[in-house]
């Protein structure tokens, strides 16, 4: 048996959630991941991913409808798995079900038309008249609508489980290959370029709602030669780079790393923030960065967003979104207490073991995947 994991765009970090998705269901069948590259090559931390992926052509309407039946051509597995509702993923699943009669599953990780809301009344209604972009929000609006006419659903959050239903798997994380006693956390302060400091971790894209510049300000507010902030996944050479450097001189930029390379940077942090604003681009999203310190038994700090308060409670520390103060006070309660600090740790790393591992969500997706090939 073969799976198609259909991916909205290979080279963006929609990548990671698709590629999450092709290794949990190794152990079922062959697995491809498959979908349009609109960029160079596949998006930089997965570009050394084992699993098998197929770039399709990517454009705009009314090419991408005049290329796909050559994509249905190309995604030939017996189930196939969109990650989101967007056009170029789910929309080539709808084709291929109605075309090849597939089952289907459609997989949410975020609230796709939620990303399209925050720029008021006139920004949204400009967005909503762009139809000839696939992933635009008129194509993304009618795939979340029909997504309920799959033949199951997961999501990544408890937001999106009360929206759409489903069957919920979080970014979970291969916790038998990641153990913190496998990584040498002095070789990521070396890469960091710190010595003696302590490492104050953000991971991940540095856009606006991710809370990156409410970080910076923590770690000023602070003001403490001690403690150094490293936020790896931001390129200095970058506008957002240049402007966070502007907000905190003497903080640490490092670009994309690739996924594997991921526990190294992370085994150095003292203390891995993760700072989410409250929008409607967070609400219903889950930071896959948090299962990564989770994994890896590091000290979390993060804001009251989302599901982040269920999937730490007990073992990390959360604070009210937006809070500088707060937030600064957050951080510097483990950086002053180790013993805490591994507490928060060891904990944070058993509940990943316990509920947030590739052995809890395959006890959930499995049962899912063989119902819909029985029904099918």
């Amino acid at each position: 048996m073969k799976i198609s994991v259909l991916c909205s765009d290979l080279s963006d970090n929609a990548a990671g959630r698709a590629f999450l998705l092709a290794r949990l269901l190794e152990p079922l069948a062959a697995v491809e991941v498959v979908g349009p590259c609109s960029g160079d090559g596949v998006w930089e931390p997965m570009a050394r991913e084992r699993i098998p992926h197929r770039a399709l052509p990517a454009g705009r309407l009314p090419r991408f409808a005049a290329s796909l039946r050559s994509m249905l051509h190309d995604v030939d597995g017996d189930l196939i798995y969109a990650s989101k509702p967007r056009l170029t993923s789910a929309g080539i699943g709808f084709a291929k079900r109605l075309a090849a009669r597939r089952p289907l599953l459609i997989d949410i990780d975020d609230w796709e038309v939620g990303f399209f809301l925050h720029s008021g009344f006139w920004g949204t209604v400009g967005r909503a008249l762009n139809v000839g972009n696939p992933n635009g929000l008129p194509w993304t609006w009618l795939m979340e609508r029909l997504s309920g006419l799959a033949d199951g659903i997961t999501v990544a959050s408890r937001f999106l489980e009360r929206r759409f239903g489903g069957t919920l798997i979080p970014h979970v994380r291969d916790a038998e290959a990641w153990r913190p006693e496998s990584v040498d956390p002095e070789e990521g302060r070396r890469k960091l370029g710190v010595e003696s400091e302590r490492v104050v971790m953000f991971l991940g894209t540095p856009r606006r709602h991710k809370g990156v510049e409410d970080l910076c300000a923590a770690v000023r507010r602070l003001d403490r030669r001690d403690v150094v902030l490293a936020l790896v996944g931001a390129d200095a050479r970058s506008e957002s780079g240049r402007a966070l450097s502007a907000l905190l001189p003497g903080v640490r930029l490092t670009g994309r790393i690739p996924f594997d390379e991921v526990p190294g940077y992370l085994a150095a942090a003292d203390v891995v923030a993760v700072p989410q604003r409250d929008s409607s681009d967070t609400r219903g999203q889950m930071p896959a960065k948090l299962f990564d310190a989770m994994a890896l038994g590091r000290p979390i700090v993060s804001t009251r967003v989302s599901m982040i308060p269920e999937v730490l409670d007990g073992c990390g520390l959360v604070v009210r979104p937006g809070d500088v103060e707060a937030l600064a006070g957050a951080i510097e309660h483990p950086l002053d207490d180790p013993s805490e600090a591994a507490a928060l740790g060891r904990k944070a790393r058993e509940r990943c073991v316990a509920e947030y591992s590739f052995a809890a969500a395959r006890a959930r997706l499995f049962p899912l995947v063989e119902a819909v090939l029985r029904r099918r």
